[in-house]
């Protein structure tokens, strides 16, 4: 498996590299630009996102990076070295930072709006906070993205020298 692992984490770097961009093109643009719609009309757009998102290219690279950061966090503590570490502490990271801020924090507040009522007072209330509290979580999601690609780089450069 030691002769895998440079080739794991070389995907996991491309995969959580998606992740990184995706995000951050919510937090520097995509949200500021639903934010200058009505909350009608930003809480529609988000909603149409949210349902187009879930597609196999997305899915893919979102749950291809946990994959890769799970089979890295496992593999880097049992192996061991500082490309190793490295290796296991980028998964970690990702699984934290990424797949568990967006179960806990993004997804639930995704399903809130999607439930309230289309051009309702809750809706525009809901939106309101869904802008500044969903970005926030976005913004660690980027950040963490981000960190996961930098440990993955790191333990690449280090050789992933498991063997």
């Amino acid at each position: 498996m030691a002769s895998a692992f440079p080739i794991l984490t070389f995907l996991a770097i491309l995969a959580a590299a998606l992740n990184a961009g995706l995000f951050f093109i919510f937090s520097v643009c995509i949200m500021a630009a639903f934010a200058r719609l009505s909350p009608a009309e930003g809480a529609a757009a988000m909603n149409a996102v949210n349902v187009v998102i879930q597609n196999p290219w997305f899915f893919s690279a979102f749950f291809g990076a946990a994959l890769l950061s799970l089979v890295l966090a496992v593999l880097g503590f049992t192996q061991g070295g500082a490309g190793g570490l490295m290796a296991a502490t980028g998964g970690i990271v990702f699984l934290v930072a990424v797949i568990g801020v967006t179960i806990v924090f993004n997804v639930p507040l995704n399903d809130a709006l999607a439930a309230a009522p289309a051009g309702s007072a809750e809706q525009a209330a809901l939106w309101q906070r869904y802008l500044d509290v969903w970005t926030m979580w976005n913004h660690v999601r980027t950040i963490g993205s981000l960190a996961a690609v930098a440990l993955f780089a790191c333990a690449l450069r280090q050789g992933v020298s498991l063997g």
